[in-house]
């Protein structure tokens, strides 16, 4: 089965994987080969892809849409970053402004409240992908920081 993750800007993803779990709006969904048609919308949340060798893969993406066939899975992320690629500093970063917007009160503005809450879900799930899934977490030394030897 083939994969495409794409956001507006670029391929995040693109290659044969053995199965794909998506962050379904009602619930995670698993997608396997000779699944049926199906297009469904994603909220925020992970997206795991098992290739047919390696490692899995991890994407943090923050809502869309999904459109499964057979042989075939289109995510249309409105964002997406691999697990790896995320900034955790600037995530938190991202959340802090949020969640400070949402403590001052917001403008009677909805459209403005739902783009500052949309801007705290993406920070919190980036945060929470790049955390569990990064691949060598980063260890403390005495001179900064350094990869885990495994």
């Amino acid at each position: 089965m083939y994969c495409d993750i794409v956001t507006q800007e670029k391929m995040v993803f693109s290659g044969e994987v053995k199965s794909v779990s998506l962050p379904g709006t009602e619930g995670r969904m698993g997608i396997l080969p000779n699944h049926s048609a199906l297009l469904t919308t994603l909220g925020f949340g992970e997206v795991i892809v098992h290739p047919p060798e390696g490692d899995e893969q991890y994407f943090a993406i923050g809502g869309g849409f999904a459109e499964v066939q057979p042989e075939k899975v289109i995510v249309l992320a409105d964002s997406a970053e691999q697990a790896d690629e995320i900034d955790i500093e600037r995530a938190e970063q991202a959340r802090t402004r949020a969640e400070k917007y949402m403590v001052e009160g917001v403008p009677e503005d909805p459209e403005r409240y739902a783009q500052i809450r949309a801007s705290l879900q993406r920070a919190q799930i980036r945060i929470d992908v790049a955390r569990r899934r990064r691949r060598k977490p980063m260890m403390p030394t005495l001179g900064g920081t350094e990869e885990a030897k495994n």
